[in-house]
């Protein structure tokens, strides 16, 4: 059974009244593989009756690097303001060697998301967003959690302390920019970090297609991070069917 036919299963019995010890002995798993899926499914189910009111939604500046956005949605990247182009100069041309290199920085591609929205008074309940927006999906996801209203912006800034800087953002760029990468990236062979399931819900409803075209310039790029695996994630990209040539750049060798 798949993942995602393993998340269905559990909403499915979850929403004729299985308990999660009768859901795992159904299913034949381990209570600990259905306890967060049952999270997640109350998640959802809260999501499909109204998401509590929207209190914040930021993303990292330099998000849209390597992207093709939409213009018709009016959606602006706060590092490019005074006309700089969001590209690297790359292109999207012929194939690119594998190279190796020790952080991503002006390459782009990661961005952080994070959204906040009204709990009890004086308390916001928060969902971030770590999305490979050139390969890979979300690469983690953490939330919903609870915390005060004086203690939002103190976080806001610890989550954004790899990145450049942060800005505010619609929701629906927010949306596209971690499900459209989602999308994108299970194109390709990859599914998203399974923590997202229980965080989605404050993204609000998404039917897609994304208004932004993923993969640095238009293809699939792959960039490793110290968690990643390198060599499988090279062949799923060998695998997947794509017209166009993967580029790859390595944080250290191939094991």
């Amino acid at each position: 059974m798949s993942d995602v036919e393993l998340r269905e299963r559990v909403a499915a019995l979850r929403g004729e009244g299985k308990s999660p010890k009768q859901i795992a002995r159904i299913l034949g798993v381990a209570p600990s593989v259905v306890a967060p899926l049952v999270r997640a499914a109350a998640v959802q189910a809260q999501a499909a009756a109204g998401e509590p009111a929207l209190v914040g939604c930021w993303i990292n500046t330099g998000w849209s690097r390597g992207l093709t956005v939409d213009p018709a949605r009016g959606w602006v990247d706060a590092a490019f303001e005074s006309g700089d182009a969001p590209g690297d100069g790359d292109g999207a041309g012929g194939a690119v060697e594998p190279i190796v290199i020790d952080a991503r920085n002006s390459l782009g591609g990661l961005v952080t998301v994070l959204v906040a929205r009204a709990h009890r008074w004086g308390s916001v309940s928060v969902c971030g967003y770590l999305a490979d927006v050139y390969c890979l999906g979300v690469k983690n996801a953490m939330g919903p959690d609870v915390m005060t209203d004086v203690e939002l912006p103190r976080f806001r800034e610890q989550y954004f302390s790899s990145q450049d800087g942060w800005q505010e953002a619609p929701l629906e760029l927010a949306a596209d920019l971690v499900l459209g990468s989602v999308e994108y990236a299970r194109g390709l062979g990859f599914e998203p970090h399974p923590d997202l399931a229980a965080a989605v819900g404050h993204l609000g409803a998404w039917a897609g297609p994304s208004a932004i075209t993923f993969g640095k310039d238009g293809r699939p790029f792959y960039i490793s991070g110290p968690y990643d695996d390198p060599r499988r994630v090279m062949w799923t990209l060998q695998s997947a069917s794509t017209d166009a040539q993967p580029g790859i750049v390595l944080g250290g060798p191939v094991g």
